[in-house]
């Protein structure tokens, strides 16, 4: 379980590296960014909702879905050390990814809104939390060491920006 500290550093980590390896996405305006998100999210519901056929992992399905979180927790201005990280139940549904899903779905819809120009950053806040509680949950739930996982994956996504030097 992430205490409310430990959301926050990340939060922090994950604003030092999309800095230094995701400049594309960070000149985007702040709009421009949550819909870029809110992809992302459709993306990762999609990957598991093709269960054996996708060839990714779920783990780094999961390890993706924190950093697209913490990348929209630091565009949405959500502080993270507010955010419970209580488990989501999925029992009821017999369906982790119908949790994903309505959160990303929530998620689209607040993005939608912006261009309608109506009241959006409380959904895509709650969405983006609810997202995260469903990290922490399914990372619990199948054992998954998030931290080195997180690390490892900003390496790997790193080593794509070769040209930057340390």
């Amino acid at each position: 379980m992430y205490q409310a500290d430990d959301l926050l550093r990340l939060q922090r980590e994950q604003h030092a590296h999309d800095q230094r390896n995701h400049a594309d996405i960070l000149h985007l305006s702040k709009n421009d960014r949550l819909k870029h998100y809110g992809l992302h999210f459709a993306k990762y519901v999609g990957r598991l909702a093709r269960g054996a056929d996708e060839p990714k992992s779920i783990e780094r399905t999961v390890v993706d879905t924190f950093l697209v979180c913490l990348s929209a927790a630091n565009t949405l201005q959500q502080e993270l050390n507010a955010v419970s990280t209580c488990q989501l139940s999925h029992k009821t549904t017999n369906d982790p990814v119908y949790v994903l899903a309505d959160a990303a779905g929530r998620f689209a819809d607040a993005c939608e809104k912006i261009d309608h120009l109506e009241e959006f950053l409380p959904i895509a806040r709650q969405a983006n939390a609810d997202v995260i509680r469903w990290v922490v949950s399914i990372a619990t739930e199948r054992a998954i060491d998030i931290e080195p996982a997180l690390r490892a994956r900003r390496k790997e996504l790193a080593a794509r920006q070769f040209y930057i030097a340390e």
